[in-house]
């Protein structure tokens, strides 16, 4: 058994990629995307007819959002029909603290799903986690919309999710530990601060834990890994969304995969905080979180931008 099956055994296994013609290989459940994964997709040989396709072109001049929606579902349904799973497709980052426009726009994709024949269920939205996509989210699932909330650095973010009883969130591991070893510069202990140790791992064993310990049926994935170390300490996480050069990597590794997060074992709750949040408490909170408000505006720039990219590529 190699360190991916092995890893199967105790996590479901999410392929972070929109290059569906890799997905037959890596066999995963679930898959994610975003504009950055579907911008890096279109500017190579294999996907780039996507971007001509009629559906995708139809009023590309007029609206070009609509476009650019449909060509994220036309990626959506191929992947789909090579996993068992969910997909997440991303809402345009540029309507991040836009609630009303979220809504709207989240409402829009899953019509364009139902339309090709896709079942509501396999379809997760992902939205930014600030307090406006937050309470987007809320008002989605009263509408039987499941979301993926993305971007999440802080544990207040976490909260507030729960509270939104959100389907799923997904912890930005790799990008937390990015931030703290740039502050570090040349201090940063390599050694010291890997598996375990890492500062991204400890922040999403920070949600896990309050998570499962109060009951919490929100799932917790795993995402942004930098290394396979950061992977095997999280063994045991409800799902784990892993880059395909990672999932490679573990399929040559025999090295043993075994639980390292189990919800039996999460112990009592740590923090008995009432999970309601007012607009003031979460933005006064996350405004004390140096790291998790820098990541959350960087995250929403760079897949901004990346949305901006590919809405020049569908109109040329």
């Amino acid at each position: 058994m190699n360190s991916l099956q092995a890893l199967r055994r105790v996590s479901a296994i999410v392929a972070d990629t929109a290059e569906y013609l890799q997905l037959p290989r890596l066999q995963p459940q679930d898959a994610t995307t975003n504009p950055s994964l579907v911008l890096r997709a279109t500017r190579q040989r294999e996907y780039a007819p996507l971007l001509a396709l009629p559906e995708v072109r139809e009023d590309v001049r007029g609206n070009p959002d609509a476009a650019m929606d449909r060509l994220l579902v036309r990626f959506g349904c191929e992947i789909l029909e090579r996993i068992p799973g969910r997909v997440s497709t991303e809402v345009d980052a540029r309507l991040s603290h836009d609630c009303e426009a979220t809504v709207k726009r989240a409402h829009r994709i899953h019509a364009l799903y139902a339309a090709q024949g896709v079942a509501r269920e396999r379809v997760l939205i992902k939205i930014a986690s600030t307090w406006a996509g937050i309470e987007a989210a809320r008002r989605l699932r009263a509408d039987g919309i499941a979301c993926n909330m993305t971007l999440l650095f802080s544990f207040v973010q976490a909260r507030a999710c729960a509270a939104a009883d959100v389907q799923l969130i997904s912890p930005f591991v790799g990008r937390i530990t990015d931030w703290y070893r740039t502050q570090a510069g040349e201090a940063w202990d390599a050694q010291a601060m890997r598996g375990p140790g890492d500062p991204g791992v400890r922040a999403l064993l920070r949600i896990w834990r309050f998570y499962k310990s109060r009951g919490i049926g929100t799932e917790v994935m795993g995402a942004s890994f930098r290394d396979t170390a950061q992977i095997e300490a999280l063994a045991g996480c409800d799902l784990l969304t892993i880059a395909p050069a990672l999932l490679e990597t573990l399929a040559q590794s025999d090295d043993p995969m075994p639980r390292r997060l189990d919800p039996e074992q999460a112990g009592d709750p740590e923090d008995d905080r009432p999970l309601a949040l007012t607009q003031a408490a979460f933005d006064a909170e996350l405004a004390t979180d140096v790291m998790g408000t820098t990541k959350l505006s960087e995250g929403i720039a760079q897949f901004s931008a990346d949305t901006v990219a590919l809405l020049d590529l569908l109109q040329r």
